[in-house]
């Protein structure tokens, strides 16, 4: 076996102590984890602002229940579009929605249904959209509502 000169095997022992420096290692980690957790710590204790929107005028409630509508209204209408549009199914019954002991029937429209309780596209869709960050793409199909001022 043949034996290495001393002088490369202190050069070497030299960068393995440079790459497995303790202080460094150290100061990262918690440089990282001050990174990482910042957006918690600079938001604790501030107030969430609830989004108030206009409720309807006439009509007391929705084709389903508002808990459930908030979240999965977008779900709602594309089932609708795609049962309209592929299956001519035109009617929805509400399974919460009654009148007396019979389930109300909608329209699975959403500018004949939805808008006409919720009249005002800037007041009611587009407050909640851009509170939420997202962009529907409901208005690429449909025409929007005029509005009345």
């Amino acid at each position: 076996m043949k034996k290495r000169p001393k002088l490369l095997l202190r050069h070497r022992a030299k960068e393995v102590r440079a790459m497995y420096n303790k202080k460094a290692v150290l100061l990262g980690i918690i440089a990282f984890i001050i990174l990482m957790t910042a957006p918690f710590w600079l938001n604790a204790g501030r107030e969430h602002k609830k989004l108030k929107l206009e409720k309807p005028q006439f009509e007391k409630e929705c084709v389903e229940p508002i808990p459930w509508m908030n979240p999965g209204h977008m779900q709602l209408l594309d089932n609708w579009r795609n049962e309209v549009v592929r299956e001519s199914k035109r009617d929805y019954t509400s399974e919460h929605f009654k009148v007396g002991h019979v389930n109300k029937k909608f329209k699975k429209s959403l500018t004949l249904t939805c808008l006409d309780c919720h009249k005002n596209k800037k007041k009611f869709c587009d407050k909640c959209h851009t509170y939420a960050g997202v962009k529907p793409y409901c208005w690429e199909c449909h025409v929007a509502p005029e509005e009345k001022i």
